[in-house]
């Protein structure tokens, strides 16, 4: 595991890819659990503000990547 995960890049990836994963499944689950809650209005403002933060996260990484010189 710490082969694949070794450099901290790669971590980071994989721990947006999971809160996306985590995201995705929370909506379901709200979906199933709660259906008059999601309309088409509440479904686009979590997603429009999930996918601003997500855009933050790996702008982030990329700073962070070229500061260490790493290169994009």
């Amino acid at each position: 595991m710490q082969a694949f995960l070794g450099p901290d890049t790669r971590f980071y990836f994989a721990i947006g890819a999971f809160t996306i994963a985590v995201f995705v499944l929370g909506l379901a689950v709200l979906a199933v659990v709660y259906p008059g809650f999601v309309d088409v209005s509440t479904m686009a403002a979590l997603t429009v503000g999930f996918l601003v933060y997500m855009l933050v996260y790996f702008v982030s990484i990329s700073v962070q990547r070229l500061e260490d010189g790493d290169g994009v």
